[in-house]
């Protein structure tokens, strides 16, 4: 049911994708949304141990691009796209995570313009985490658990606060 909803609404998604409840998606007609291989979104309340007090929700709006690479995991994550929001291979979201390029007032002439969010490869957002507009974060790297990420987080650290910071280098 979850490929068919992505279908309906013009989701270009990979293979082998899981659903437990369905994810919410909005989708204007000239925004792209693209899903790689092997991902899985968990959108019903016990789909996750910890619990999610929402569905995955996908929100791509004018001329927007998202995109997640394979082998991601999200559970009850929001992601907004107003104007780029590009998630690499394996990236795992924990329950409740929040990510948008945009401050969500496009109508008020006091919010500034959406900024791209790139989060790289292997990184690990844990629960209640938000990544806000113009971040990047480097591969490798994991952002502990209610952390608001509102500068770049470089590869193979531990980062975690409000704001978020870098607390330890990941030794490969």
């Amino acid at each position: 049911m979850g490929k068919f909803l992505f279908w309906l609404h013009g989701v270009e998604a990979g293979k082998g994708l899981k659903f437990y409840g369905l994810p919410h998606i909005r989708r204007s007609s000239s925004a792209k949304i693209l899903i790689g291989n092997d991902c899985t979104f968990r959108s019903s309340a016990t789909s996750n141990l910890i619990g999610i007090n929402r569905p995955c929700i996908l929100n791509a709006g004018e001329k927007a691009h998202l995109s997640l690479g394979q082998g991601c995991g999200l559970s009850g994550t929001v992601i907004g796209a107003f104007l780029s929001v590009q998630i690499g291979d394996y990236v795992r979201c924990g329950a409740n995570t929040l990510i948008t390029d945009g401050d969500w007032h496009h109508d008020d002439p006091r919010s500034s313009p959406p900024l791209a969010v790139v989060i790289k490869n292997k990184v690990w957002l844990g629960v209640n985490v938000t990544v806000l507009k113009g971040v990047t974060i480097g591969e490798n790297s994991v952002i502990g658990a209610g952390s608001i990420v509102t500068k770049d987080i470089p590869a193979n650290v531990i980062a975690a606060g409000n704001p978020c910071r870098v607390l330890k280098q990941i030794n490969k």
